[in-house]
């Protein structure tokens, strides 16, 4: 996709659209999950069948991403994102009127397919503001997502302290979230998908393959090591604290919270990490510390250094997806979307798969054991980070069209 460099105020502006579609996108995860109980109950619900009904958000976001990057790539990334942003807030709302478990499971596959879609979306815009600027920016979008999770399970949780259905909750959320996304609209940045800058006669605007590349695969195989280690801390780090560490549940909750914190504020740092180290330092670094952090931590045997152990963890993960990401997109600007949708694609089958991996290695070798498997796994992403050497973010000089163009008077610098 091609772009020209813009003014500076407009690339503000095309930056904090970007960073109100992350925020949205958390809000809605967030929101739903804080009323997951409530909805359980008031469909009366066991707990096998609320994980059946579930699987529809899996199924729906992995659908989402398999058919969206082609989208992106044929029409351009903000054509894209915008109108499922505005759907975000309206499949909130559907599953809390739901009469029972098939449209429950219904319901949630469209607000996975919805929540999907606008991810590989506002990333492959979030690498377009990047390319715009020539720096690197991608941690603080993911850091904000984060901070949208907490803004909305906060104001779920408030709602249900209240005595408020989740109808109402979700109707209240989800005007807020297409509120956001109709402001980030008037802001976005607008690309032009590649096929039509080739038209446009743009030098570095060639076709898109058919399809991605190994260099592609390889970084979808670190989106996945990572995201098994996320869905593993998500899962089983408190269940470590509490039933191998002996520790009491209010205690055990710090393993994930450490965790949590620890990957928001490194998103928030990781930017000018990346502006510092560069991509491949920053995640061969990242990568040792969150496998080395992770597997002290294990191997003290103590609570509080299971805490700092998943702290660490959660610290040494935070730059390396966003880089991922980044580094997909920026690889080849004509087939952003379809790069990114693969790596997406991986990134979240990994997230699924981790629990689940950890719970049957459990039940062979001991949870302690079996959670050394994501800190070898993020070693191994230290060991292979050279593989995100790719086009870094620079200034464009191709068409763009939209009301971010402009020039800048000196091309940004890292």
């Amino acid at each position: 996709m091609a772009l020209s460099a813009p003014a500076l105020p407009a690339l503000l502006r095309a930056r904090v659209a970007v960073y109100g579609l992350f925020l949205l996108a958390g809000m809605a995860i967030g929101t739903w999950t804080s009323r997951i109980p409530a909805i359980k109950a008031d469909l009366r619900l066991s707990d096998g069948a609320l994980s059946l009904g579930l699987l529809g958000i899996a199924a729906g976001a992995i659908t989402g991403m398999q058919v969206v990057g082609r989208l992106v790539d044929r029409y351009g990334s903000y054509r894209i994102m915008l109108p499922m942003a505005v759907a975000q807030g309206l499949v909130l709302v559907v599953p809390a009127y739901m009469p029972g478990l098939p449209a429950l499971a219904l319901s949630l596959f469209a607000f996975g397919a919805v929540n999907g879609t606008l991810d590989v979306a506002m990333n492959a815009n979030a690498v377009v503001v990047e390319r715009a600027s020539g720096k690197s920016m991608m941690s603080s979008f993911h850091a904000v997502f984060s901070v949208g999770g907490f803004a909305g399970a906060a104001a779920g949780g408030m709602f249900a302290h209240a005595g408020t259905s989740p109808g109402v909750t979700f109707a209240a959320m989800g005007a807020v979230i297409m509120i956001i996304a109709l402001l980030s609209a008037r802001w976005a940045m607008r690309d032009v998908p590649a096929r039509e800058a080739a038209r446009a006669g743009s030098p570095d605007a060639g076709p898109a393959r058919r399809r991605v590349g190994g260099g592609v695969l390889l970084l979808g195989v670190l989106a996945f090591c990572c995201m098994i280690g996320e869905g593993a801390a998500a899962d089983w780090g408190s269940v470590y604290l509490r039933d191998s560490l002996g520790s009491s549940p209010g205690f055990a909750a710090a393993a994930y919270a450490a965790f949590s914190i620890m990957m928001t504020a490194g998103r928030f740092a990781g930017d000018r990490l990346a502006a510092w180290l560069g991509p491949v330092t920053l995640v061969r670094c990242c990568g040792a510390l969150a496998g080395a952090g992770l597997a002290a931590g294990i191997v003290a045997g103590d609570p509080v250094a299971g805490v700092v152990g998943f702290g660490l963890f959660g610290a040494g993960l935070s730059c390396i997806i966003p880089q991922v990401f980044s580094a997909a997109g920026h690889r080849d600007p004509a087939q952003s979307g379809r790069a990114l949708a693969a790596v997406a694609s991986l990134g979240y089958t990994g997230f699924l798969a981790g629990p689940v991996l950890i719970g049957g290695l459990a039940e062979a070798v001991t949870l302690p054991h079996a959670l050394l498997v994501p800190a070898v796994l993020a070693l191994f992403v230290a060991f292979t980070a050279p593989v995100m050497r790719s086009r870094r973010p620079e200034p464009a000089s191709e068409p763009m069209s939209g009301p971010a163009s402009g020039r800048h008077s000196e091309p940004a610098r890292d």
